[in-house]
């Protein structure tokens, strides 16, 4: 089952998804490239914004992108066209029930994903079916409960913690990053290697100052004060006041840390 997308579908999040992806290219995509002659599923493709990198990396690869929002997949394939990439089709599906033969992949890739899903592990065993004896699963995916920033601040970390809240009780988990070898292990996957993509950010490094810490992590967090006054989970003045922090670590003199987890495995 899939949870509610607790960032929502409108485009500002369009944009706050290219800017993550654009700025984590290296990180997250430089060790990811399939042979010549692959075919890829990549299992909640959203609106292209991780398609483009998979693509690029790997132009003598096909790749089917799929998404359960059609309006993101309109969004993806529009991205693809301008990315000027011609080696990827997209189709609509659901992650637990894909119009496809078993063992009908030689590769799956899974980003951002799973965190929204309240059953990851059922949807890893069936993305398993999907695969070729031999083939690979790649997986990323983020992990809230690993922010730290200088200065410190007890009201930006609360202000984090509704976002976590929030996709919680829609179902999904902010902070799934760090289970990821178990959850592949608990669906049957072999071979499990999991490392941990740090962002760090100080003012050395504009470009992760405005593209990570402003432009995707703060915009995310930013993004649900709506709903977590809504919900009760914070006030206006303490949400605004987390928030003004979070932007404080942009300066000159602030530091900001994320990590993100990715994993490859075989199916056993």
């Amino acid at each position: 089952m899939v949870s509610t997308y607790v960032h929502g579908y409108h485009r500002r999040e369009n944009i706050r998804l290219q800017d993550q992806a654009s700025t984590l290219v290296e990180l997250l995509h430089s060790d990811t490239r399939y042979p010549p002659g692959s075919l890829v599923l990549e299992a909640g493709c959203g609106v292209g914004a991780q398609t483009v990198p998979l693509a690029r990396n790997s132009p003598r690869a096909r790749f089917i992108s799929v998404d359960i929002s059609e309006g993101s997949v309109r969004e993806a394939r529009t991205r693809i066209a301008s990315a000027g990439c011609g080696n990827v089709s997209f189709g609509k599906g659901d992650i637990f029930h894909l119009p496809f033969a078993p063992a009908a992949f030689d590769h799956i890739f899974v980003c951002f994903v799973l965190e929204h899903l309240s059953r990851p592990s059922e949807a890893l065993t069936k993305l398993k079916t999907l695969l070729k004896p031999g083939g690979t699963i790649t997986v990323i995916e983020g992990d809230h409960g690993s922010t730290y920033f200088h200065p410190a601040s007890e009201a930006a970390h609360r202000a984090i913690q509704c976002q976590v809240e929030l996709q919680r009780r829609a179902g999904g988990n902010a902070n799934i990053g760090r289970t990821l070898y178990p959850l592949l292990q608990g669906a049957g996957f072999a071979s499990v290697r999991v490392s941990p993509r740090m962002v760090y950010v100080d003012a050395s490094k504009p470009q992760l100052v405005e593209g990570f810490t402003r432009n995707t992590f703060t915009a995310m967090i930013e993004g649900v004060r709506e709903a977590a006054v809504a919900a009760g989970l914070t006030d206006e003045a303490a949400f605004d006041e987390g928030i003004r922090d979070l932007y404080r670590t942009t300066e000159p003199d602030g530091v900001f840390c994320y990590t993100f987890f990715k994993a490859v495995a075989v199916p056993s």
